[in-house]
């Protein structure tokens, strides 16, 4: 099957900054109240519904794996760039990420308490996006918990060059209620849903929310 250009264009951006955007975002958790409330009450709900195994779909370095494995998860990193990968294994050698497609996990149905896609979705043309749904609800087991963060608005914003490196890579906008109304449709409910404005280096507000499987 020939791969999506936008699968092809987002790994080879990602490859591309891997080191530059490790070095821009280092230690950015710290620095953001909000994202930290959300993944940890994420955390606590994943744990008291027993725990079991979590995995990040668009692990980047890995700094959210591992915060979230601070807090008591058991989880792993996927991401669809190599140099990622790499990264995430050099900084994290205590947990395991490997390179994959969210549209295609290398998960058996229901074997995953868990799944978190922070700020990766907004990397799917929005037909994409149900695809994607359907696949975290084929490998979350039933009351597994999905927690999502985007950039919210619509319409899509391209970024040819970063840091001097030539690059093209997608950032779709999504409306937080059409969204919530999506996860409805593939089979989730939302549990929790906080939107924080845009700090005064972003261009829109953020959305967070956790769902869980029907």
């Amino acid at each position: 099957m020939t791969e999506p250009d936008f699968l092809r264009r987002t790994r080879h951006g990602y490859d591309t900054i891997a080191a530059d955007y490790t070095a821009t975002f280092a230690g950015e958790i710290e620095e953001l109240p909000f994202f930290r409330a959300m993944l940890t009450a994420y955390a606590e709900l994943v744990l008291a519904d027993g725990g079991g195994e979590v995995l990040e779909v668009g692990s980047g370095p890995g700094e959210t794996t591992a915060f979230l494995h601070d807090r008591g998860l058991s989880i792993s990193g996927l991401d669809l760039s190599p140099e990622m990968v790499g990264i995430a294994r050099a900084d994290q050698p205590h947990l395991s990420f490997s390179v994959g497609s969210m549209l295609e996990l290398p998960y058996a149905d229901g074997a995953l308490a868990g799944v978190v896609t922070w700020y990766s979705l907004i990397h799917l043309p929005p037909e994409r996006l149900p695809d994607a749904l359907d696949e975290f609800h084929r490998v979350l087991r039933p009351g597994g918990h999905l927690a999502v963060a985007f950039q919210m608005g619509d319409g899509v914003r391209r970024i040819d060059e970063l840091g001097g490196h030539a690059i093209e890579l997608d950032f779709h906008r999504i409306d937080p209620e059409r969204f919530a109304i999506l996860l409805q449709d593939r089979g989730f409910d939302v549990v929790a849903s906080l939107v924080r404005a845009r700090l005064e280096d972003e261009k829109t507000p953020h959305a967070h929310l956790v769902a869980r499987r029907r």
